[in-house]
């Protein structure tokens, strides 16, 4: 059985639990010092530092526990939000449900991390100076440098490097090397411990011996070193954390986005047949009905009907178009005015958008690119749609694309009522729309956003309410 309880490793419960396990290790070990040594020891001193370590370690068990009851309280209160919370309705739409599932499980690992970087490393750091001053006292009244219990210091630099950042490491280390060289300096002597007596010097230099400036220069020297490789390897290591945590959550999108458009292409197959159905039937009976006498509110309903049979038409081409041309994942060689080319056919209102030419770039139009050509022109394409649904009928749409070095940025600008902060932080969820109903899904930006981060790019919306809003694309360009 171990004695310390498994921990997430570097965090505050792990501090804990060493510091308790360093309190029943002192407490111990200076029973077996007071009944070995002949010299007696000021075991009331000692005992005195210990409980002070055990008071601030309690104080500090008791912070912890109520930051986790804050954190479990805000982790509770996410689960009833409406954002995170899941509807039963949700849950039953099969891979719409794990989509939604794993947004929310998204959403409280969020919770968890503000949770995580809101916890104040400067707190373990004076915990763990106070350590090492409270380990310097110890040594001062048991014999100082030539205590064996000295090499307990790279212990607690060992420590530090792992849980603290680098500055409050080397700063550790600086204060570890401050109580040797006090230990070196003056200390009280132990039988069988002490090699020599300490002195009380008028001057470092006189008090130095050539043995003990020796042992400063080792400890010095292996302090630095243990610093520095524990503080690259625990960045190391931080460092592949995270990109474990982003190709997770890569992965995660992935799958969301296989079921999204999974789900967006069976629903457009399994609704033609009765939507066809349906239209068939309302047109038959319109025929039969022209020469018969019935009242005026008949043809209202019809015309209805056929009304909305159109717009449920209109809204299956969108969703075939939108999982056909994420799916596609054919690459090609092609230009970059080819792709704006691609990306403007098939724009509903084209007189509505314009391609504004950089100045002084007049070879634009002949930059290489290299991409899934018909999926990139359907992701621009829906920026397009969304920049002439936010804009009157009078209103243009501007699309800019600008060389910037390895990358090429396309600058996509309306003329709308803009968007608030809040929506511009949603802009890009799954099935979160602004439009009226019939007119939009909630799938275009999801699909997009997607299909431009999985070529290395970026998307990124500025917006002020009543001022429009610029959508800016950033796609890598081929390497040579």
């Amino acid at each position: 059985m171990p004695l310390i309880a498994p921990a997430p490793l570097g965090s505050s419960t792990w501090l804990l639990q060493l510091r308790t396990f360093a309190i029943v290790g002192q407490l111990i070990t200076i029973l077996f010092a007071r009944l070995l040594t002949p010299t007696s020891l000021p075991i009331g001193a000692l005992l005195i530092l210990v409980i002070f370590t055990a008071i601030t370690n309690g104080a500090y068990g008791w912070w912890l526990s109520r930051a986790e009851r804050n954190r479990v309280k805000s982790f509770g209160e996410s689960a009833t939000d409406p954002d995170v919370a899941l509807s039963p309705a949700t849950l039953s739409s099969g891979a719409l449900g794990s989509g939604a599932v794993s947004q929310s499980l998204d959403s409280q690992a969020n919770l968890l991390g503000e949770f995580k970087s809101e916890t104040p490393l400067r707190l373990a750091f004076v915990l763990m100076a106070m350590d090492l001053i409270t380990l310097t006292a110890m040594l001062y009244l048991t014999g100082g440098a030539d205590n064996p219990f000295s090499l307990f210091y790279f212990v607690n630099i060992a420590i530090g490097g792992v849980i603290l950042t680098a500055p409050l490491t080397w700063t550790l280390t600086g204060l570890a090397m401050l109580g040797y060289v006090t230990l070196l300096i003056d200390s009280r002597p132990v039988a069988g411990l002490t090699i020599q007596p300490a002195q009380t010097p008028d001057w470092l230099i006189a008090t130095l011996d050539l043995r003990d400036c020796g042992l400063l220069f080792a400890f010095v020297t292996c302090a630095t070193v243990l610093a520095y490789f524990v503080t690259r390897i625990s960045r190391q290591l931080r460092l592949r954390e995270q990109d474990l945590r982003r190709s997770q959550s890569e992965r995660a999108d992935a799958m969301r986005l296989e079921g999204l458009t999974t789900l967006a292409a069976g629903a457009a197959h399994e609704l033609a047949s009765p939507l066809s159905a349906i239209d068939v039937a309302c047109r038959e009976l319109t025929r039969h009905l022209e020469d018969i006498p019935k009242p005026k509110s008949v043809d209202e309903d019809l015309s209805l009907i056929d009304g909305q049979l159109l717009m449920c038409r209109q809204i299956l081409s969108r969703m075939r178009a939108a999982s056909g041309d994420t799916a596609a994942q054919r690459w090609n060689r092609t230009t970059l005015g080819d792709l704006i080319d691609t990306a403007l056919e098939g724009i509903r209102d084209p007189h509505r958008v314009e391609v504004l030419e950089p100045d002084e770039d007049a070879s634009w139009e002949e930059q290489p690119m290299w991409l899934p050509e018909e999926a990139v022109a359907q992701a621009i394409r829906n920026l397009i749609h969304n920049g002439l649904d936010a804009s009157d009928s009078a209103q243009f749409v501007t699309v800019e694309p600008i060389v910037e070095g390895q990358d090429v940025r396309l600058e996509v600008r309306d003329q709308g009522l803009g968007m608030s902060d809040d929506v511009v932080d949603r802009a890009g969820d799954p099935f979160f729309t602004t439009k009226e109903p019939g007119r939009g899904i909630g799938l275009g930006l999801f699909l997009t956003r997607n299909v431009i981060t999985r070529l290395g790019g970026t998307l990124k919306f500025e917006s002020t309410p009543g001022m429009g809003t610029v959508a800016t694309v950033r796609l890598p360009l081929p390497k040579e």
